[in-house]
């Protein structure tokens, strides 16, 4: 099969959260098993540090009564992925990705519809057609918002599928009524059927009712989005379309997070050979400050966007009782000044216990989850989540809110079998008993080896993943098949 993905990011060319993994990893995945991928991203201010590429072509876009302009570079191949860069300095040559001091750029819906008009052409321009295209998340819905409605009547795109993955349903892209002549699109998208939400214009919604399959990034949270708590205004969607939707576990890229390989660590260890491991711990609570590290206090890292989503009103509401209990707290991130400020607080009360980076920092991101003992996620909702896999690899044991991936990825630890521990009421209480049945299993040198040794042995790799897509791909082009046979009668 030839498989375009379309996204807003993807690493190593633009990053900002777990999406871009996802993009950079499952393309490789698939392509070794034998498909040709191509990836198509926007050429962002941040990727341009990279080697200067040849414009392949130049393309002008019609969006509404203007015209944007953009030429499609070459970024080259890698693990078998080809990639393409839409560049178009007046939209994407700026400081973020999508906002700039937590202001979204007002003009959103005009970029991403012009990297979308752009990503189709390429497609068109490119040869064979593709059998899937495969978009994320809502800046990439007008895909098949065009497919399905301007592209409707091309035949090159007659036989093609798409499938269309959330990342989180919290984003969806809504813009006012008045922006759909300036995207291109007819008024008559703008019904509760279609588009409409609330009296605005959702794009996520679009993504959800014109593609072909939809997946989301863990089978609990493909279960969840179908309710009111954790829809998010679009459960009706969701249930509408259940025979359709699919729930794929994310897997995670070990060629960047193993620490028996992993160069941005203090000392390399295994499941097999854990005394790397001690040295990451003093190393990480070295570079935090701590003059003389008391290498037996148990250290819990946080490593996270500060958000109410990530469960940060319930730190907040135990931050005392952590810092009065024999641990000490390694948090890095950035997000709601509220809990920025929490942090610097407690870390200005308590700077033996709360050690503090508000900051983005990959480096400090490996060394958090080699140097920690445990990790905490406490997420009100969580759709895949990737660092409660990446510790368990680290044998840094998961403290988790079982919800969406969490309760999908960790199992809770009974004294033998499981690889960490969970709770489920979303109260402060409740976390805190987590975190104590930790301390207490930590405090047991035999027990704790057995739950670090069972989640070390886990395997969350992309295969079975890609393995998964594939069986969607599949069914999706059954259905375009099916719709095409009902056209070829219909027409006859």
């Amino acid at each position: 099969m030839r498989i375009v993905f379309v996204a807003s990011e993807g690493v190593p060319f633009s990053k900002t959260g777990g999406l871009a993994d996802v993009v950079g990893a499952l393309p490789k995945a698939l392509a070794k098993l034998g498909h040709q991928l191509e990836v198509v991203l926007p050429r962002y201010r941040m990727t341009k540090p990279g080697k200067p590429e040849p414009t392949l072509q130049s393309l002008t876009l019609p969006l509404g009564e203007g015209f944007k302009f953009a030429s499609i570079q070459n970024a080259g191949v890698a693990g078998g992925v080809q990639t393409w860069l839409v560049e178009s300095p007046s939209l994407f040559d700026r400081a973020g990705l999508y906002q700039e001091e937590g202001e979204d750029y007002p003009d959103n819906p005009q970029r991403f519809a012009a990297f979308s008009f752009a990503a189709l052409e390429l497609m068109k321009r490119s040869g064979t057609p593709p059998d899937i295209i495969h978009c994320h998340d809502w800046q990439s819905a007008l895909v098949p918002i065009y497919l399905r409605n301007l592209y409707h009547e091309d035949e090159y795109f007659r036989k093609t599928s798409v499938v269309f993955t959330i990342h989180n349903v919290g984003y969806q892209g809504l813009f006012p009524a008045a922006i759909l002549p300036q995207i291109s699109l007819p008024a008559d998208l703008f019904t509760m059927d279609f588009l409409e939400y609330y009296g605005k214009v959702n794009l996520l919604k679009g993504g959800i009712v014109f593609s072909d399959f939809i997946t989301t990034v863990s089978r609990k949270y493909a279960e969840e989005i179908q309710t009111a708590e954790f829809g998010c205004g679009l459960e009706g969607a969701f249930r509408a379309r259940k025979a359709r939707l699919r729930g794929i576990l994310n897997g995670v890229d070990y060629d960047l997070w193993d620490p028996a390989t992993d160069e941005l660590i203090a000392a390399r260890y295994s499941a097999e050979n854990m005394s790397g491991k001690t040295a990451c711990k003093k190393a990480l609570l070295e570079r935090m400050g701590v003059k003389e590290p008391a290498l037996d206090r148990p250290v819990i890292g946080i490593v996270s966007r500060f958000a109410p989503q990530k469960g940060f009103d319930l730190i907040a509401k135990i931050a005392e009782r952590l810092a009065a209990a024999d641990v000490c707290i390694v948090a890095l991130g950035t997000g709601d000044p509220v809990y920025e400020e929490l942090f610097r607080r407690m870390a200005t009360a308590f700077p033996e216990k709360f050690l503090v980076a508000v900051a983005y920092d990959n480096t400090l991101a490996h060394q958090i989850e080699a140097g920690s003992d445990m990790f905490l996620m406490p997420s009100r909702y969580e759709p895949c989540g990737l660092n409660q896999i990446y510790s368990l690899k680290y044998g840094t044991v998961p403290v988790v809110r079982a919800t969406g991936g969490l309760d999908d990825t960790i199992e809770a630890f009974d004294g033998q079998s499981g690889t960490g521990f969970k709770f489920s009421t979303y109260t402060g209480d409740a976390l805190f008993g987590a975190v104590e049945q930790a301390l207490a299993a930590y405090r047991q040198p035999a027990v704790w080896r057995r739950v670090v040794h069972n989640g070390m042995l886990k395997d969350f790799s992309w295969g079975r993943s890609a393995e998964q897509y594939l069986e969607v791909y599949r069914a999706a082009q059954e259905v375009t098949d099916t719709m095409e046979a009902e056209a070829v009668l219909t027409r006859g």
